[in-house]
């Protein structure tokens, strides 16, 4: 289980930059204008070989009138409550401002690793300017600039350095299925409905649920551990944003999760909190089937289905093999066949494919297909294995792996998914040297 990182401070100091050169790809938001992050982000980030998932907060302003911001302040706060370390941004261009100090005075209470950065410090001059960001009484800063990733590797390495370590979890011969979603989606409808009984609390009450509790499954020749995160809410004082407190914790029981059975309410539709979940089970390389619920209370004719289903899989591009299945809870429709399909992405994740067999099969059509010529040099693919790992991994060995792009790797996957069946699961392609 890795630990949880969270980006916290006030609006425009560039969290979101700097969020994205650590997860390695353009996500966020990024704009000039204070408070741009709207939605919470959330990614996974690895240092010297230690993985841990971020989160980028919104910008935190206290006592503003704005609700927006009130909400982000919530956020940043349930942010601080859940994460394993904190990092605290600072704008060396402006200098200490009544905000650094508010959040300031709120991390000082806080008994967790807390880092002070200070952005945008891409000279000399700015190097000295920072120094009065001692006055915030968190000790130590860490200089970066996190438009070119300057000074960021001694952040990254006093950051590992300092996260707790997580006992590791026993591997359990059961499968594991977490039922993920946002709240009041049906996630403990849809559980009661499968096991028969009212395990759990169901209300029309987003968040009711207070933790996550796993169920042994076992019928109709089924048996797995079914763990239930429905908009799990925090105990103590603060009122919280459920939404984002819900995808908090979904982070922890999906990197446990062999399969992710999201729970979507078709009256809602795949919105960008859904998006953000399924993302987090895609980046942890996690079987997924997209349930979606409550499709007996949605006017609908013989074009439904498909048009929502061409919806969803338009807002997941590019990972469309993901089976969807329409359920009730409620009326128990096509629940046992959500559990089917369930099953059969766990297979397919845990599937193993000989060496010869996987030669026998690609060899053939990468002859025929080529990686495209790059700067006058051919690449040529000799030999392709499955990698040991728990989820589909293939390594392509090569003359030349560095000339392989990302558009001949999707052709690549989608051969292996086209021939060999890995609906629901990531597939990770790897060109390395022969």
């Amino acid at each position: 289980m890795s630990n949880i990182v969270a980006i916290v401070g006030r609006p425009n100091v560039g969290k979101s930059t700097f969020f994205n050169r650590l997860i390695q790809r353009r996500e966020a938001i990024v704009d000039a204008v204070s408070g741009v992050t709207r939605d919470r982000h959330y990614g996974k980030s690895d240092w010297n070989g230690k993985e841990f998932s971020l989160i980028d907060t919104g910008g935190y302003v206290v006592g503003s009138d704005d609700i927006f911001e009130a909400e982000i302040d919530k956020q940043v706060e349930l942010a601080i409550d859940e994460a394993d370390a904190i990092i605290f941004m600072v704008d060396v261009e402006t200098g200490v401002t009544g905000m650094d100090e508010d959040v300031a005075k709120l991390l000082r209470r806080v008994n967790k690793p807390v880092f002070l950065v200070v952005n945008k410090v891409d000279n000399a001059k700015r190097a000295e300017d920072a120094v009065e960001f001692y006055s915030l009484g968190l000790g130590d800063y860490y200089t970066i600039a996190s438009i070119n990733g300057s000074g960021t590797g001694e952040l990254l390495d006093a950051l590992v350095e300092a996260l707790p370590e997580k006992e590791e979890v026993e591997e359990e011969e059961l499968p594991r299925f977490a039922v993920v979603g946002r709240p009041n989606a049906g996630k403990s409808s849809f559980i009661n409905a499968l096991i028969g009984e009212d395990r759990y609390i169901v209300t029309d009450i987003a968040g009711t649920t207070r933790d996550a509790i796993d169920t042994k499954y076992n019928r109709f020749g089924f048996e797995f551990n079914l763990v239930d995160t429905a908009g799990i809410r925090r105990k103590s004082k603060v009122k919280e944003d459920l939404e984002f407190y819900s995808v908090m914790r979904s982070v922890r029981a999906i990197e446990h999760a062999d399969v992710c059975l999201l729970v979507v309410d078709a009256t809602r539709n795949f919105d960008g909190q859904v998006q953000n979940i399924f993302w987090l089970a895609e980046r942890n390389r996690k079987g997924i089937v997209i349930l979606v619920n409550k499709w007996d209370l949605v006017d609908k004719d013989h074009k439904s289905v498909k048009e929502y289903e061409k919806f969803i899989r338009k807002q997941i591009e590019p990972f469309t093999d993901v089976p969807i299945v329409f359920i009730s809870a409620l009326t128990k429709q096509r629940i046992y066949k959500a559990i089917e399909t369930a099953v059969d992405v766990y297979k397919n994740r845990s599937k193993k494919i000989k060496t010869s067999t996987l030669n026998d099969v690609l060899l053939p059509i990468i002859e025929s297909y080529p990686p495209p010529a790059y700067k006058g040099k051919f690449v040529k693919i000799k030999y392709v294995m499955q990698l040991p790992t728990p989820q589909p991994q293939f390594a392509f060995f090569c003359n030349l792996p560095q000339y392989v792009k990302d558009p001949y790797k999707r052709f690549l996957e989608n051969k292996l998914r086209e021939h060999f069946n890995f609906t629901g699961v990531p597939v990770s392609v790897y060109m390395r040297k022969k």
